[in-house]
């Protein structure tokens, strides 16, 4: 039992170290494999016995390979009976050690790029520099360059203050014939309708090009040509109001494309005045028509658009021409309401249409020059008015009915401190009764201080 005990403290714990010869019996078979040579290769004298090198990784080579494989590890040969390995029993076998299948890969980085389905890989190819003249190949013709800026500023809207002015140029040298002036109006006009929230952005290139373009062909100009191919579509407003679906959502698009050209098209007049064009107005009050003449969700959906849009000037037109045609919309859409086999969903988005217009459209008043301003007169009268608190919290201000009453007792309570300002500051004289009675005495660890305080100013002040 003592000799078990009779070595050094901590010797024989070497990693796979066996116990040492002076203090264990006899060894098992085959602990030499396991062990870290034989008692004539360990270093004598130390506590902790030479440890042996790391393992080489599971995919070293079978056989005569081994060799290699340490010396490409940094392991030298010398050591290749440290490496740990199993053995069945009294006979040595050849070492087996397992090898992981090595993972391969079949990307490369000459794949092509990826590109999700339905992406359209050409759509901002010719846009890669800040300009867009720069960036477009000089052998486009005029219908590609044309779509490659239309679809450039339906992704970049913000560039059209930028790049409109030499867009304008590049026509004005391009379009010299009426052929590519009637390209140039159907390709905007089929953007402004089948592209979604194109059609503002349209009219207003519209706008800009009908007083920038240079040609004027003896077919019409710019604007003669563009309205000309919305009256084509015009004209077939009451077939397509009773299509199927396809056909009526077409129709949709024209409806509110027209709506932003009466709202951007701009006409200056012979003494320079800025005017809508008229026949625009009249144009959509008998669309309106046609919409409401076949009462299904998506015409009543259009025309609450078309109203939202444009209500407020159209009225504002019409009523200084002296007519009340939106009374006469308004009561058409209240028929509507009650009779028509609408959604409700349709239903409810006409009666707000409906309130938006007693509310003028939801514009506000100007406001009444503060001499002449009074709470009947001007909605903001009591805009700037401060908000007060009742003693339950509860808020007040001048609009309120009870405004008097809420505000008498407010003053109330602030009569308890009558010698007190807002900002706190004491007005009280000497001898008032109620200051008085307060009990003026520091804390002594304050009054310590203060007295240190004063010491030490005086101090400084001799000096």
């Amino acid at each position: 039992m003592s000799e078990s005990f009779d070595r050094a403290p901590g010797a024989g714990r070497g990693r796979g170290c066996g116990a040492p010869e002076s203090g264990g019996g006899p060894r098992p078979a085959g602990s030499a494999s396991r062990g870290s040579g034989s008692a004539e290769e360990q270093q004598p004298g130390g506590l902790f016995p030479q440890q042996e090198p790391l393992r080489p990784p599971k995919t070293a080579p079978l056989g005569t390979g081994m060799a290699e494989h340490l010396q490409k590890t940094g392991i030298p040969s010398g050591s290749q009976d440290k490496v740990s390995v199993l053995d069945s029993g009294p006979e040595k076998t050849e070492p087996q050690l397992a090898v992981d299948p090595v993972a391969t890969s079949n990307l490369s980085a000459k794949a092509p790029e990826f590109y999700p389905s339905g992406y359209n890989q050409n759509f901002n190819q010719n846009f890669t520099d800040s300009s867009f003249e720069d960036r477009c190949d000089g052998y486009l013709t005029l219908a590609e360059y044309v779509q490659d800026f239309l679809n450039h500023l339906t992704e970049q809207p913000g560039c059209f203050e930028t790049e409109i002015e030499q867009f304008a140029e590049t026509l004005n040298g391009w379009v010299i014939a009426d052929e590519a002036l009637q390209e140039l109006v159907e390709l905007i006009y089929q953007q402004a309708t089948s592209v979604p929230n194109f059609s503002y952005m349209g009219a207003r290139l519209c706008n800009y090009l009908s007083h920038h373009l240079t040609i004027s062909p003896q077919s019409g100009n710019f604007r003669q040509l563009l309205l000309q191919r919305c009256r084509t579509e015009y004209e077939n407003r009451d077939e397509a109001t009773k299509g199927d679906e396809t056909t009526r959502k077409q129709f949709h698009a024209f409806v509110l494309f027209l709506a932003e050209l009466y709202l951007n098209l701009e006409i200056k007049g012979t003494k320079g005045q800025v005017t809508r064009a008229e026949i625009l107005q009249e144009g959509l009050r008998e669309l309106l028509n046609a919409l409401f003449s076949n009462p299904v969700d998506s015409n009543l959906i259009c025309a609450v658009k078309l109203l939202k849009l444009t209500g407020s000037v159209l009225e504002d037109a019409w009523k200084e021409k002296g007519k009340n045609d939106m009374e006469e919309i308004i009561q058409r859409i209240e028929n509507v309401v009650l009779d028509a086999n609408c959604s409700r969903d349709v239903k409810h988005m006409l009666l707000k249409l409906v309130e938006l217009r007693s509310s003028n459209w939801g514009r506000v008043h100007g406001t009444t020059p503060h001499a002449e301003a009074t709470p009947e007169n001007d909605p903001n009268y009591f805009m700037n008015e401060p908000t007060f608190y009742t003693s339950d919290g509860v808020p007040f201000t001048a609009a309120d009915p009870d405004y008097q009453e809420k505000y008498q007792e407010l003053l109330e309570r602030e009569d308890l401190f009558p010698y007190y300002e807002e900002n706190g500051a004491d007005l009280s004289g000497p001898g008032e009764l109620y200051f008085d009675e307060i009990d003026d005495e520091m804390d002594p660890e304050i009054e310590e201080a203060y007295e240190k305080f004063c010491l030490e100013s005086e101090h400084n002040r001799k000096q």
